[in-house]
């Protein structure tokens, strides 16, 4: 796949590497995407992808020293010289010195020291900046102490060796790997004989890979990782659309892989529904991404101007998703906000574009025939239509409050629902992790429960961590006092100038403490979620002052009195006052 504009190309190979190294009769190359060579292949059986990937799954050889120090595998003992004999492979500083040490001490090799031995040689392998030189009569040897002595490994140890050899390279067809998967057939009960399986080809052992539910499961970093050097030929709309779902659910920011499917949806454009656009776009937005490839909003917008009025859902997560990217076309909001549309959404009108199109729009309209229409309209109270019409709420506040130049429809005020009422289902889920309930209690012991409200949703309808109104003079106020919403849409003064309070009369400011916890960001960085990011630009838009708290921040306090010592300085930062100095 083509890689993105200003990153350099792939690593011309070391001398080195190129050496081949394998069992008795067998040729090798170590690579970092030996298993994706291996999906990727051209005969590839069901069986094959189940011993790859229902294996227990096994740290990749080349990240950092082993952990399994700590505990032997394959039921060894677990102290005395053969807890020795596992540090010093460990620690050995060749694939001579594994075979060594293997070879003087018989008598303390268990079966899992071979397991050890496979993962520090790919460490060593991989190892930087010049791997050791490799004999191929060293991994020959290597390979025939395998093989000689896994009738005794227990069926842990020969899933992890199998795992090992695969990941290393090791042919599927050669000594090492067909004793190690004899070996592990023969463990498993009897069963009756499967039915037949087709050969899986190509592309196709990769999309029955990625639909495993154990790879569904766990982010395989690794391997996502290397799918960006995959020919484009390789992989179908469906591997594709596997590869985006599965980066969106495991926060997983790879700008390469993520570039490379904006350049996929580019080249495929005219043979890419809107149903499947929605679906290879949702990981930008989510992961907070805007791609370099320049075709990437053309491409879009034609898209839309071409399947709106055959997929509206579809029409609206794309605009939801360019939404998070802040990224979107005057056109489909047309579209979207069009009186035939909100009637489709609130079922009162079935048949919506039998005789109108906007002005302009260039996909189907009027004159369709009537076996193109759309399908009826879509039911009141169904969980699909609450959801399209609170998308549509928060496409009309990111009209109102980042689009100053759109002058076309918008949503009526009756069809407006609060876009976020409750904390979001992540939050819910995860709440005996989160920071929020002694936050909660340090500003009660801090401020005093009159002076903070929690979690209230604001108009038009975000919910807020923490809520504060403080005068102009700095001093925190009883929010019982104050009306603590600021007005929406919001007035026409200068952004972040505070709001008349109708009860004080006192300028008074409002202050969102924002908790960002560890799943607020992408996996691998510091890069906030793409909802996140659009719930604090608008609450700064509509004239509120966040206060963000950090995960990292939160952790390193220990105890309340520390909690409550930060989150005064915090506070003080601002140049709040409360208590009897502070009103």
């Amino acid at each position: 796949m083509r890689r993105p504009r200003g990153e350099p190309g792939p690593r011309a190979p070391r001398p080195t590497e190129g050496a081949t190294c394998a069992g008795p009769g067998e040729s090798w190359s170590p690579s970092p995407n030996s298993m994706l060579r291996v999906l990727l292949s051209a005969q590839t059986s069901p069986a094959r992808l189940s011993g790859l990937l229902l294996i227990p799954p096994v740290q990749p050889c080349c990240l950092g020293p082993s952990k399994w120090g700590d505990r032997p595998l394959g039921g060894g003992p677990s102290a005395g010289p053969v807890q020795g004999l596992q540090r010093l492979l460990e620690q050995a500083k060749s694939p001579g010195e594994l075979l060594r040490w293997l070879g003087q001490n018989p008598t303390k090799v268990r079966a899992h020291h071979y397991s050890v031995a496979l993962r520090r040689l790919g460490q060593l392998l991989g190892s930087r900046p010049r791997p050791p030189p490799v004999e191929q009569a060293t991994l020959q040897d290597l390979s025939q102490l395998i093989i000689r002595n896994c009738p005794s490994f227990d069926i842990h140890t020969i899933h992890v060796c199998l795992h090992l050899a695969v990941l290393l390279g090791f042919p599927s067809d050669g000594r090492l790997v067909c004793a190690l998967e004899q070996e592990r057939r023969l463990r498993l009960p009897p069963k009756p004989p499967p039915p037949l399986q087709p050969l899986l080809r190509g592309g196709q052992g990769l999309e029955a890979a990625l639909s495993c539910p154990r790879f569904l499961r766990y982010p395989r970093q690794h391997l996502i990782s290397s799918l960006a050097e995959a020919r484009p030929e390789e992989l179908t709309p469906h591997v594709m659309v596997l590869l985006a779902q599965h980066l969106a659910r495991h926060r997983l920011r790879e700008p390469q892989l993520l570039e490379a499917i904006a350049h996929f949806l580019v080249v495929q454009e005219t043979q890419l529904s809107s149903k499947v656009v929605q679906k290879l776009v949702l990981p930008f937005g989510r992961l907070n991404y805007l791609p370099l490839e320049q075709q990437f909003m053309p491409c879009l917008e034609r898209i839309l101007a071409r399947e709106a009025g055959v997929a509206p859902l579809a029409t609206v997560n794309i605009l939801m998703s360019l939404c998070q990217l802040r990224c979107l076309p005057f056109r489909a909001l047309h579209f979207v906000f069009s009186p035939g549309f909100i009637n489709y959404i609130s079922g009162t009108q079935p048949g919506w574009l039998a005789g109108w199109a906007p002005e302009g729009w260039r996909g189907r309209g009027a004159g369709w025939p009537a076996t193109q229409s759309p399908s009826p309209c879509l039911p009141t109270g169904t969980p699909h239509a609450l959801i399209v019409r609170r998308y549509l709420s928060l496409l009309d506040t990111a009209v109102e409050l980042e689009l100053p130049g759109y002058r076309g429809p918008r949503l009526p005020r009756r069809q407006q629902v609060p876009i976020f009422p409750q904390p979001l289902i992540t939050d819910r889920a995860r709440c005996k992790y989160s920071h929020k309930d002694i936050v909660a209690e340090g500003l009660r012991q801090l401020l005093g429960e009159e002076k903070y409200r929690q979690d209230l949703t604001v108009p038009p309808g975000y919910c807020t961590d923490f809520l504060l109104c403080v005068s102009s003079s700095g001093a925190v106020l009883p929010v019982r006092t104050q009306d603590p919403f600021l007005p929406y849409p919001p007035r026409s003064c200068p952004q972040g100038q505070a709001a008349s309070s109708p009860t004080t009369r006192d300028p008074a400011q409002r202050v969102v403490l924002v908790l960002r916890e560890r799943w607020h960001f992408c996996r691998d960085g510091r890069v906030l979620l793409g909802s996140r990011a659009l719930r604090e630009r608008h609450l700064g838009l509509m004239g509120y002052q966040l206060l963000p708290l950090p995960f990292e921040e939160l952790e390193s306090q220990r105890g309340l009195p520390q909690l409550k010592s930060y989150l005064r300085q915090k506070l003080q930062g601002l140049g709040l006052r409360w208590g009897p100095e502070g009103g």
